[in-house]
């Protein structure tokens, strides 16, 4: 009986450690969920995060956007042409007096001298020195009448003349010029006498037959009514695309020359053409 009682007592000895250990490992286990886990830490797959040693600092605020500022629009440069001025007034008659240049010139070209005076007329609004200066000028130029040998002219603002230059509005030149023909009235200039008449109009305006600026169709009334005062004649285009002779009536037509105002040209050569009979 003694015997079997101790047997029979030995398993409880057994299990009692059992159960300490399954509750120490319990107790261990629960103990460790409660305390970090410094051997495996969970990393956050949803963004990189930084070493545990560098401290993150707080995100800047955006930038406030300056408002742009919008520049001066730059004008586009004009590809046109810039308008041209107005043409100058032309009275159409005065009262047929005259006032004269006070301004005398130089000598031009190695020929008996021919002295002349320049004249405007009244209410015409040219001043009659300027208009002097203008006519020195062109017989004056090298292209002009003085280069040839035979001719001279001297610009005086008094004393007696050769010959007078007035510039006259269209009335007046029709009478001084005596002209009928209606087409022609209030059109054209003339030598009369020893009288260059130029006609405002044309002195202002130039021609419309004429290629070339009111400036140089100037020059081709001195040079082709002056041509008259040394006793030369009409010319005809010399042939299609030539220069026509500065005594050309090209105020007409230039029936196929090219506009031209000097009655020689830049080589000394005279441009000549076809007499008129």
């Amino acid at each position: 009986m003694t015997k079997h009682r101790a047997s029979a007592r030995r398993p409880a000895r057994l299990i009692l450690p059992l159960l300490l250990c399954s509750g120490a490992a319990a107790a261990a286990a629960a103990l460790a969920g409660l305390l970090p886990q410094a051997s495996t830490p969970r990393a956050d797959l949803s963004a990189p995060q930084p070493p545990p040693s560098v401290r993150t600092a707080p995100p800047a605020p955006p930038p406030v956007p300056t408002p742009a500022r919008t520049p001066s629009p730059t004008p586009a440069p004009s590809t046109s042409a810039p308008p041209a001025p107005n043409p100058p007034a032309v009275p159409e008659t005065g009262p047929g007096t005259f006032r004269a240049s006070t301004v005398s010139g130089t000598r031009h070209g190695s020929g008996p001298v021919r002295r002349y005076r320049v004249e405007a007329e009244d209410g015409s609004g040219i001043d009659p020195d300027e208009a002097a200066r203008a006519v020195d000028a062109v017989l004056g130029d090298p292209r002009g009448w003085a280069h040839d040998s035979r001719y001279a002219f001297r610009l005086t603002g008094s004393g007696p003349v050769e010959f007078t230059v007035r510039i006259a509005t269209p009335v007046t030149t029709d009478r001084l010029c005596q002209v009928v023909t209606p087409e022609l009235k209030g059109e054209v200039n003339c030598r009369s006498g020893h009288q260059v008449i130029v006609n405002l109009r044309r002195w202002q305006l130039g021609s419309p037959q004429f290629d070339g600026s009111p400036a140089e169709y100037r020059a081709l009334i001195v040079n082709h009514e002056v041509g008259h005062e040394l006793g030369r004649g009409h010319e005809t285009c010399p042939g299609p695309g030539l220069p026509a002779p500065a005594m050309m009536q090209q105020i007409k037509g230039l029936l196929g020359c090219r506009s031209n105002a000097w009655p020689f040209d830049s080589r000394g050569n005279y441009v000549r053409g076809p007499l008129v009979p």
